[in-house]
């Protein structure tokens, strides 16, 4: 760690990675609801008082910010004016349009200025991806002793913090306790520090695309492996799908100007083309073991997707109902709005809130997967896109950003990086009819 610490240039670098391997601490206190919010906003003040000459910058001189974070930034406020329509349309009052902009500071905003702090500010990847890891290890330290008290018959929950008391989160946002018992599978589900097992497999997706990133092979094994340990034992379905994607699809994608790809990608489409039926069936029999794996969430996810659907369709198609309503006894009593990113988005935002984060994720993918064709930290960026985008269809991310933070600082990071275009892609894009420079 000692040659990590000594390359700490800037305060920023300090507050994010102390923040980061300092999360195990903040848990036992039940305050990483409240720290990385803080965090996060403190990040754009430094930035702020970094272009406008309040805080000393020694002599640095401010770029433009970059387009990518343009659009994210115009997205995530789209979504404080659907919110506020939202609403005001269905005569909510006053004191609910304030909470729900405080979880907009909390939520999506959050989002924003992570990404505009990673951008603007002189924070190297390489120091977020070691302290992801060094968090990977105490992880997996922490593991059995997890795992003890899961079976030693201790309740599933020591205790909760009185920090729940300053508002803004549900109470599984501040316990801490080692796991929850899951009545349509035969055991238990680590939260580690997570409000619930989805979401501790979540962070491990971004754990997994920073060990992926780190400079010393020792770190990637461990970040890597603390990855694989904290899906399996929060028992992620999604992960079933999330990690061989970003172990496969990521190198894959990042190199679709060299011939080894496409190589793959042709003799995969002609063993689908002679095995269709084949593969069609394994594909339904997967479907099937996802879904029966917790078939009774499974359910109660489809019917608040199509509630939720339903529901934006008829009644609010471009503002939203403006906040989460309760479900009925069909989904177990749970809000309808919650549960999946883009059916919330839809009810409780409308159209407006789902272009408002669909644009700023397709802007960012795009020219991530450009950049990462010859950039690494575009391709650990493209990674950090890639999670975002497959845990949207089982997660609400609004509520999980805080979770988030790292791999939203190396999308910022990122998108300030230049393009750096291979001489392949130079040609393509060259006009015919331009000049040749020796011609006068």
């Amino acid at each position: 760690m000692a040659p990590i610490r000594k390359s700490l240039d800037s305060t920023e670098e300090q507050l994010v990675f102390w923040a980061i391997v300092s999360t195990w601490g903040l848990w036992l206190i039940g305050g990483l609801y409240h720290a990385y919010p803080l965090l996060g906003w403190l990040l754009v003040i430094i930035a702020l008082g970094r272009r406008t000459g309040i805080l000393d910058d020694s002599g640095h001189q401010p770029s433009l910010i970059p387009w990518g974070v343009i659009v994210w930034m115009l997205g995530m406020a789209s979504m404080v004016i659907a919110l506020v329509l939202g609403h005001l349309n269905f005569d909510l009052d006053f004191a609910l349009i304030t909470k729900s902009f405080f979880g907009w500071v909390k939520g999506w905003g959050l989002m924003a200025a992570f990404i505009f702090a990673g951008a603007d500010l002189r924070i190297k990847p390489s120091i977020i991806f070691r302290a992801t890891n060094i968090l990977a290890a105490q992880t997996l330290v922490m593991t059995p002793i997890l795992i003890a008290v899961a079976l030693s018959g201790a309740p599933s929950v020591l205790y909760t913090s009185p920090l729940q008391y300053l508002g803004g989160a549900t109470p599984p946002f501040f316990e801490v306790g080692s796991h929850t018992w899951d009545p349509s599978f035969v055991g238990f589900r680590l939260r580690y520090f997570a409000p619930w097992g989805p979401a501790a497999a979540f962070c491990a997706h971004i754990g997994l695309v920073c060990g992926l990133f780190d400079n010393d092979r020792r770190w990637r094994v461990i970040g890597i492996s603390a990855a694989i340990v904290v899906c399996a034992m929060s028992q992620s379905r999604l992960s079933l799908i999330a990690i061989p994607v970003l172990l496969i699809g990521l190198p894959l994608l990042s190199n679709l100007l060299r011939a080894w790809p496409a190589a793959i990608a042709a003799v995969l489409a002609t063993i689908a083309t002679l095995l269709l039926t084949q593969i069609k069936d394994l594909i339904d029999d997967a479907t099937q073991a996802f879904i029966g794996a917790r078939a009774d969430s499974s359910r109660v996810r489809a019917a608040l997707g199509r509630m939720a659907y339903r529901r934006w369709e008829n009644e609010a198609p471009f503002f939203g109902h403006g906040a989460v309503e309760p479900g009925s006894h069909l989904v177990e009593f749970m809000p309808i709005g919650s549960h999946h990113t883009w059916y919330g988005l839809l009810f409780v935002k409308g159209a407006i809130g789902f272009l408002a984060l669909a644009v700023p994720l397709a802007w960012s993918f795009f020219e991530l997967l450009a950049k990462a064709q010859r950039d690494p930290v575009a391709r650990a960026a493209l990674g950090m896109v890639l999670v975002l985008l497959f845990n949207s269809f089982g997660e609400n991310l609004e509520i999980l950003a805080y979770l988030a933070w790292p791999g939203l600082l190396v999308i910022g990071i990122a998108s300030r990086r230049k393009l750096k275009t291979p001489e392949v892609w130079s040609a393509l894009l060259r006009p015919a009819f331009a000049v040749h420079p020796n011609v006068t």
